[in-house]
């Protein structure tokens, strides 16, 4: 049986959600239109990016089989948005598959994140 179901969040775990969102603000230009201690949400459309404060909260290893999603971001000059990105706080992983197709940052908890070039 297939359900329509419309996805209106992805929530990642985190330790400092109003930190993470603030970071996520910069990478994306969208509005916090939700902050408190627990919990923090970016963007005003039918989608939003959320975070959700985690006791004890540990980020994922790189390179490790063990993690479990990413996001993907297309930018229109890729060393200029890891530069930028690099100063908001990203860190960039020595492990860097993507060759000249993409490159693997992390936020300032750890969740990973590539960048890829604009079409």
């Amino acid at each position: 049986m297939a359900v329509q179901a419309e996805l209106t969040a992805i929530i990642i775990d985190c330790a400092a959600p109003k930190a993470l969102a603030r970071f996520y603000q910069d990478v994306t230009g969208w509005q916090i239109t939700h902050s408190d201690d627990d919990f923090a949400y970016l963007g005003e459309g039918p989608f939003q990016l959320a975070f959700q404060r985690i006791d004890g909260y540990r980020g994922p290893g790189w390179p490790d089989a063990a993690k479990h999603a990413h996001l993907d971001f297309k930018v229109a000059d890729i060393p200029q948005a890891v530069e930028g990105l690099l100063a908001a706080g990203a860190t960039k992983p020595e492990f860097q598959p993507g060759g000249e197709d993409w490159v693997v940052l992390a936020d300032p908890e750890g969740h990973l994140f590539c960048l890829t070039a604009s079409d």
